[in-house]
């Protein structure tokens, strides 16, 4: 089985009870993910254009801040990804243009 993972090599912290630099860093990408998600919903259900504006003004800093938290835990090896196989990606393809053609 080959190795589908893409990361970093991971930065060593210290493991015990006490919280280390990755376990606050994963919690502060959940809760901005949380707050993403949150935020997509008071954009769609703002009663008027001035509040609006400024829940976009704040989806966009807090959206801005999620991708900074990602990206310095994917450089410090302590977020990875997954690579698709082709044959994983042929199939969802297919999958999905079925679907399409369902709908028409």
């Amino acid at each position: 089985m080959k190795n589908n993972k893409i990361s970093n090599p991971k930065k060593e912290v210290p493991k015990g009870i006490l919280l280390n630099d990755e376990d606050y860093m994963t919690i502060l990408l959940s809760n901005l993910k949380e707050l993403t998600k949150n935020m997509a919903v008071s954009l769609t259900e703002a009663s008027n254009s001035e509040l609006y504006k400024k829940y976009k003004g704040m989806f966009d800093d807090i959206i801005k801040h999620q991708r900074a938290a990602y990206e310095l835990m994917f450089k410090y090896g302590w977020y990875s990804l997954e690579k698709a196989e082709d044959k994983k990606i042929s199939t969802l393809q297919s999958d999905l243009n079925t679907k399409l053609k369902d709908l028409k």
